[in-house]
């Protein structure tokens, strides 16, 4: 039984982008693990922003510098 936990911070990840993610891990695992999508779990956490740090500050300050995570 695979199980898969994602870590996101809590940004405005829409229900759809969710059911993307989901999808599409649980099809890769299928494909590459040959293993049964019924028993294939995916679980998304959503951490807020003061709860993540990252480089030794807290993602809520580093947004506030103008940092982020989007592709360039």
């Amino acid at each position: 039984m695979p199980y898969v936990k994602i870590e996101l911070t809590r940004e405005g990840v829409t229900r759809e982008q969710k059911q993307i993610l989901i999808k599409g891990i649980t099809d890769l695992i299928t494909e590459t693990l040959n293993k049964d999508p019924h028993l294939t779990h995916i679980a998304i956490q959503e951490i807020d922003l003061d709860n993540w740090g990252y480089a030794g500050e807290q993602v809520s300050v580093l947004r506030e510098k103008g940092i982020t995570a989007d592709k360039k």
